[in-house]
């Protein structure tokens, strides 16, 4: 186990340590039963990623006397439902499950969110670790505690606040990702230097190369960051009464994405990145920013290989969509909006219309 940071996350009698490295899976072992009390664990992962790490982590976790019950789902943001999470119901209550029971989410953020979310509701509460795969869930969806499932009318309208006791992120299992996997976490390590941290901004700028390269040392600091970032903001704001809301910045327009799509046609990542151009770009008519940190967003984006474009619904059913999203308050949506690079905020009273210019600014051409 070569640990190269370890982040600690304050929530008081419920917080837990990130750590950040390489070769982390052969040391879980001794660091799950320095915060387990019980030897019975459950762990969750896809037909995808369990092929790649789950018998070397069965194996690490024998060895430290952990009785282990695998559980796999099938792969994609459309399995996000709760049919699947009884899936992960059944195997706990057929195989006798405790509240000292402890569930493992290995993979990226769908089964994170779910396994997390099956976590809190199984016997009101049983402890989670997550040990996520992707770059996404690594900089964003296995820290803060949001857990959930989607329904056919939203993402993530079901779920629950509930911290994991650990967060085990192992550079490796980038090594093994997808590059379109790769280049949708991406697009939340160029949130967090939008919303928060202009040098980070920069230095992905300068450094996208070997970020695209999968350079692990590159990508450890990036990671770092992200999450230095996001464990000061949930430390502060844990159930997103105020200024977490600005982790949203592009999903409440990459939400509507998704659901408009029905979860197929677009990954989370490549659907927040369109969302934050849109958001920007609403950001810049209002002026909150100016055009060159449009430019300078739209570029970066684009650069990365991520989509610019949203598809050719009508600005109508974008904002039908949105009207749903989870983020609704009052019956207003709240927007994430751009005050320069490295700089937020939270608006509920938009101008409808410059809203649509937004979105009809940054769609797809009709077929």
């Amino acid at each position: 186990m070569q640990t190269k940071h370890t982040l600690p996350l304050e929530l008081g009698s419920r917080s837990y340590n990130i750590l950040i490295g390489n070769d982390l899976f052969s040391g879980l072992d001794k660091a799950l039963s320095s915060i387990l009390t019980g030897r019975q664990v459950a762990v969750v992962s896809n037909t995808t990623v369990a092929p790649l790490y789950l018998d070397r982590l069965l194996s690490v976790l024998r060895r430290g006397g952990f009785s282990v019950l695998p559980i796999i789902l099938e792969d994609g943001e459309e399995h996000k439902n709760w049919t699947t999470l009884q899936t992960i119901f059944n195997a706990l209550i057929e195989n006798r499950f405790e509240r000292t029971s402890t569930l493992i989410a290995l993979g990226g953020g769908v089964i994170g969110d779910m396994t997390g979310f099956a976590a809190a509701s199984y016997l009101r509460g049983v402890p989670f670790i997550q040990i996520p795969t992707t770059l996404l869930a690594q900089v964003d969806a296995s820290v803060g505690g949001k857990t959930g499932i989607n329904h056919t009318l939203g993402k993530n309208l079901i779920g629950a606040f509930y911290q994991p006791r650990m967060v085990a992120i192992d550079l490796d299992t980038l090594k093994t990702l997808p590059r379109r996997e790769l280049l949708a976490g991406l697009a939340e390590v160029i949130k967090y230097g939008i919303i928060w941290d202009a040098d980070l901004f920069s230095l992905l700028e300068e450094k996208l190369d070997a970020i695209l390269e999968t350079d692990t040392t590159v990508l450890a600091e990036v990671i770092h960051r992200c999450c230095a970032i996001k464990a000061d903001i949930v430390a502060a704001d844990e159930r997103e009464q105020g200024q977490r809301a600005l982790l949203n910045l592009g999903h409440t327009f990459g939400h509507a994405i998704e659901t408009l799509t029905r979860y197929e046609t677009y990954l989370h990542g490549e659907a927040v990145a369109v969302g934050m151009i849109m958001a920007a770009d609403l950001s810049q008519q209002m002026g909150l920013c100016d055009k060159a940190d449009l430019t300078r967003i739209s570029t970066l984006i684009e650069r990365s290989g991520l989509p610019t474009k949203g598809p050719a619904f009508s600005a109508d059913n974008y904002l039908s969509a949105m009207a749903r999203d989870k983020k609704v308050e009052h019956g207003k949506i709240r927007y994430i909006l751009v005050d320069g690079i490295g700089k937020s905020s939270i608006h509920s009273e938009v101008d409808v219309a410059l809203i649509k210019s937004a979105i009809n600014n940054n769609l797809q051409p009709k077929r």
